[in-house]
């Protein structure tokens, strides 16, 4: 008879010993593997890093575009530029030009 409260407390022991493992378990996966973990984070910069490169690809051609419509402006017209969209949009070309077809593949 006194074999059986000495075996129910080190099971109760035991018992709450594994419960406390999987509470510390489940926290811990959740923590790498969820929604706000260290995997999403890491997807998060991966996705940060991507968008800063598109950001700065577009800033960079809408600069571009900036600086060719000031040239356009009817108070600075640049005579250069004028020619270069005058013979592109009429498809004229001097005799002594030398045009560059690009590749099609």
């Amino acid at each position: 008879m006194v074999t059986r409260p000495r075996l129910r407390s080190f099971f109760t022991g035991l018992g709450l010993y594994v419960l406390a493992a999987a509470l510390i378990g489940y926290f811990g996966v959740n923590a790498y593997t969820g929604d706000h973990g260290l995997r999403a984070r890491e997807q998060m910069d991966k996705q940060i890093a991507t968008l800063t490169g598109e950001l700065a690809q577009a800033t960079a051609e809408r600069d571009t575009w900036q600086r060719r419509i000031k040239l356009l402006k009817s108070d600075s017209v640049d005579p250069d530029m004028l020619d270069e969209r005058a013979r592109e949009l009429l498809d004229y070309a001097d005799p002594h030009d030398l045009i560059l077809m690009p590749a099609r593949r």
